[in-house]
């Protein structure tokens, strides 16, 4: 089994490299935690909450496009269970240039907002916590 003090990276491509950045950390608060150019033909830059067990990668190629996101299920998905947190994390994502759409599950429309970034792919806030 893999151990919780795991940091784990979560990577995707987008063809909007600093705009993109500049959405998830205006929008969820994170910070530009490292980054990269022209590793052969890629540039990327990591995002996050220093020393945080998680952060997300974006990466671009010089000649690949990386295109939309493949469904509307394409989730990342945070578990906020402080009100005020909650309601900060709105208040900061919909100021951003995230923009809010209903949710295709609607599993997630039932005390969740869900937003969607330059790339198609889509942030959920649900204020609760996790069942797991």
């Amino acid at each position: 089994m893999i151990s919780r003090e795991v940091a784990i990276r979560i990577g995707r491509p987008t063809d909007h490299l600093e705009e993109l950045t500049k959405m998830y950390v205006d929008g969820l608060g994170f910070e530009v935690i490292g980054g990269f150019d022209h590793h052969g033909d890629f540039s990327g830059r990591m995002v996050g909450h220093p020393k945080h067990h998680y952060h997300l990668e974006f990466t671009t190629h010089k000649t690949e496009k990386a295109g939309h996101a493949p469904s509307k299920e394409h989730l990342l998905i945070f578990y906020i269970t402080d009100k005020t947190e909650y309601q900060a994390a709105l208040e900061r994502i919909s100021k951003s240039k995230f923009k809010k759409v209903i949710s295709f599950n609607p599993y997630w429309r039932r005390g969740a907002a869900t937003f969607e970034d330059i790339d198609g792919y889509r942030v959920v806030l649900n204020f609760g916590p996790s069942p797991f």
